[in-house]
């Protein structure tokens, strides 16, 4: 296992609470100027609406090691 996929599954282990203030350090350390007003507001929207999409289970999540295998496999097309 890569050190990627340990850090991966270590996220995946976490609180949902805890799994959302590791995303938005990280976007803090690579986009530490933010992002546009309207695209913050847009993404916070969404954020919201698909949590509350899983929790209330009219959809089902994605584990995020099948996720990110599939984004590898996809970039590795190109």
């Amino acid at each position: 296992m890569s050190t990627l996929e340990q850090i991966e599954a270590k996220i995946d282990r976490l609180p949902r609470k805890l799994q959302k203030q590791v995303v938005e350090r990280l976007n803090a350390r690579l986009w530490p100027s933010g992002f546009a007003p309207e695209v913050e507001r847009v993404w916070s929207d969404t954020v919201k609406r698909r949590l509350k999409e899983i929790d209330s289970g009219k959809v089902q999540g994605v584990p995020a090691a099948q996720v990110f295998a599939r984004a590898r496999r996809l970039l590795a097309r190109q």
